[in-house]
């Protein structure tokens, strides 16, 4: 049987295709600490800070590393636990929020680095009554610092799915 090259190009392509495919219907599981890039320790991402008299906050002073992320995520399906702080909240629930690791990060102690931040968007609301559930969320990252009401966030999420975090 004769294949030309063309043909066996086609079929090539076309079978590369079908693994990424399955693959990006598959999220990766990751943890706070994977948003780090491989290198640079936690310890060294948190400066001193000064305290904001006029708001009554402390005010975390960050070094560089504090806005290093992790170039694996960017652009990848990935899954993640953690903590809602509502960014839109109307009666039907949270569009938008700051993915948090820890409960009342952001609100009632300083806020984490960057790199420990995510900004989320959701087309169905997450219910107004749990907020204070910790979270699985599901979608695609992106790597993109921005400043919120709470914080500045490191990476955005277009988030596909959510579900309460069973321990």
């Amino acid at each position: 049987m004769d294949v030309s090259r063309r043909q066996l190009i086609t079929t090539a392509l076309a079978s590369a295709a079908v693994p990424q495919v399955a693959l990006a219907n598959t999220p990766i599981e990751i943890a706070w600490d994977d948003l780090i890039p491989q290198g640079v320790p936690y310890s060294e991402i948190i400066g001193e800070g000064e305290m904001d008299e006029r708001n009554d906050v402390w005010r975390p002073i960050f070094d560089t590393n504090a806005t290093k992320l992790n170039p694996v995520l960017d652009g990848a399906y990935i899954k993640m636990p953690g903590f809602i702080i509502p960014i839109d909240l109307s009666t039907a629930g949270v569009t938008s929020f700051v993915l948090v690791p820890y409960v009342g990060a952001c609100l009632h102690t300083p806020p984490p680095p960057p790199n420990q931040l995510v900004f989320v968007t959701t087309q169905t609301p997450w219910p107004g009554e749990s907020l204070w559930d910790a979270v699985w969320v599901t979608g695609q990252m992106q790597h993109e610092l921005q400043s919120t009401e709470v914080a500045q966030t490191g990476y955005t999420l277009k988030a596909d799915e959510m579900q309460v975090y069973v321990w």
